[in-house]
Order: C-alpha cells, then structure tokens, then sequence
C-alpha cells in the first residue's frame, strides 16, 4: 500500500481483549469482524488503545498475526510496531510485515525526549523493513512532540512515510502539516475528527469505533461527502460520548467498560491500569443509553 489516499475514512484502534490475564483470541476475532461489518475502513492492533505497553513480544507478535489472518484482506491492517528504542520498532516492524500487515503505526519514541533529528534517523531506521509508516504524534503519551517541520522534512526524506495520526489536540499543527507537505492526516481524537478533516485531515484512528463502528463510519462517510451539515449533527450527536467517555479515565479503561456493558468483551485490563472506577459506572452506562445500548 502506497497510495496515501488509500488509508482513510474510519479505522479503529482495537482494544485487546483479556480473559484470565490472557490474550482472549477468539473474542478479538468476533470484534475483527464486528467491525468490518460494521463499515470500519481499516483495523489498527497493538496501539495504545491496544494496550500495546504491557503486552510481550510473543503477544504483540501473535495479535497482529491473527489480525491479518482474520482481516484476509477484507480492509488494511495497520500495526503497531512503535518503541523507545529504535532497534526494537525495526524487529517489530520487521515482523509485522512478515505478517501481511498493510502499513505499521511508530508512535514517537516515548520517555527518552529524543531531539527532532532522533526522530528522524529512528523513522528512516524503521524504513528499512519496507513497511508504509504511519507517524503517531501524540505528546500527551510520550513526552515528546514531533514538529511540523520534522513531518515535513520525513515525508521530503523517506518514501513510506505516508500518514501522521495527528493526536497533539491542536488544530494549528493539522493545518501546519497540510501547509508544508503531502500527506494523509488522520485525526488521533473522535472528538476532533471533523474539525480537523475540515483543515485538511482524512479521516479518524478511533476509540470510539471500538463500539459504534457503524456512527463513526456514518460521521466520516459524511465528512467525505461535504456534507457540512449532516457531518456537523452526526459530530454533535457523538461528542458528549467522545469527551464523556473518553475523559472519565486513560485509555482504554473507559472503552472497554463500554464495550463490557455492551457484552462485547470483557473490561479486564493490564496493571497498572484498573477497571474503571465504580462512581463512572452509571454516567457511562446513561451515555451509552442514548444509542439504544442497554448498560
């Protein structure tokens, strides 16, 4: 995959599911193809809402092996294969396109506070595995921001950078990126999507989708189609589930209590994250009530 326009609309960063403290594989297949059902445009494992920290390496291996395998090639599979530490992202990236994954997901080298040309040298590193690069800048994770200019001068610089997941909550850094190169920009926050599709982005890596893949799909389905209006009531319909659910504790705690509510899956996660504190229970499930989710 290398035509950047190809990767748009609605994508989804699955949650991981646990049963036990293990991998539950057989409810991620369910959810795989809940969501391709459900009009999701493309299938993101191992990311943050993954909870990709505390899976191993035999687990993040196996969870984008069997992403590909249950996808068969129905829509991309972009992996997470981001690291602090570069030699590592290169074996993830490495394996992940052993895997069939489509494109990988390097989210900034977190926790080091690599300088800009870091940044830089650990993507062209990266490169190497010969896999699409979809650049995650989300500062608020990882203690570092990637600049505009940084984006820039790596898609000037290495030809399978192809996307950024733009995740700084800043609309200025959307319209910065747009200004200075061609490139696909994806909004990193549901609540941010159409605004910063209005600015030049093409589409949402989704929490959200996790459990309504078929309004967020609606939400960029419209925004596609410049439908203003229907794509700004579709917005406003969503957001008090995007800030409400998704502010009550850090990703993915909420999702997934959602999702448990639902009878998705169940609402285990990795220490140290915890379930979700009991006082967000029946905010979350009246929120979930207004789209005919009976928590």
């Amino acid at each position: 995959m290398t035509d950047r326009m190809q990767l748009e609309g609605s994508m989804v960063a699955i949650v991981t599911p646990f049963t036990g403290g293990e991998v539950d594989f057989d409810t991620l297949g369910r959810l795989i193809d809940l969501q391709i059902d459900g009009g999701t445009q493309a299938i993101v494992p191992c990311g943050t809402t993954g909870e990709s920290p505390t899976l191993s390496h035999s687990e993040h291996d196996k969870v984008i092996e069997f992403t590909v395998d249950r996808v068969n090639g129905r829509v991309p599979v972009i992996a997470g294969t981001g690291s602090n530490s570069t030699a590592e992202a290169v074996q993830l990236t490495r394996h992940a396109k052993a895997a069939g994954a489509d494109a990988c997901l390097s989210v900034n080298p977190y926790y080091n506070k690599p300088p800009q040309r870091g940044m830089i040298e650990h993507t062209r590193r990266m490169a190497e595995a010969d896999l699409p690069i979809v650049l995650y800048n989300i500062p608020g994770r990882t203690g570092i921001e990637m600049a505009a200019e940084t984006i820039a001068k790596m898609v000037e610089e290495i030809d399978l950078v192809v996307a950024v997941k733009e995740a700084t909550g800043k609309l200025d850094m959307a319209s910065a990126i747009a200004s200075m190169c061609e490139i696909t920009i994806l909004s990193g926050d549901d609540s941010l999507t159409l605004p910063l599709c209005s600015v030049g982005g093409s589409g949402v890596i989704s929490v959200v989708a996790n459990i309504l893949p078929a309004e967020v799909r609606r939400l960029c389905d419209l925004i596609q189609a410049e439908n203003l209006h229907d794509a700004c009531s579709q917005h406003l319909r969503l957001f008090p589930l995007f800030k409400g659910m998704l502010s009550m504790e850090t990703n993915p705690i909420p999702i997934k209590a959602a999702m448990s509510m639902a009878g998705l899956c169940s609402d285990e996660v990795r220490l140290p994250l915890a379930p979700l504190a009991e006082q967000h229970r029946d905010p979350l499930a009246e929120l979930l009530r207004e789209f005919d989710i009976d928590a």
